[in-house]
């Protein structure tokens, strides 16, 4: 068994795509007292796994609550 001086950091980076209705995200939102998407998904992955740094970025999609009723309202 390898002892622990053998263990090293490393960073994972990871694409996510997922669906979701707007009262659940409002939901989540005000769970995780988060303004963003990005935030969200920050925290969520941070309480699972403990991460010492997470950098996330929404790449298509409304991040926030007002981007999502300009498109709702469209």
């Amino acid at each position: 068994m390898a002892g622990q001086s053998d263990l090293m950091d490393v960073k994972i980076k990871v694409s996510i795509e997922f669906g979701v209705s707007g009262s659940a995200l409002e939901d989540a939102m005000a769970e995780f007292d988060e303004l963003s998407v990005a935030g969200l998904i920050r925290e969520i992955v941070d309480k699972a796994i403990a991460c010492d740094e997470i950098s996330t970025k929404v790449e298509d999609g409304p991040n926030t609550l007002e981007e999502y009723d300009q498109l709702s309202s469209s």
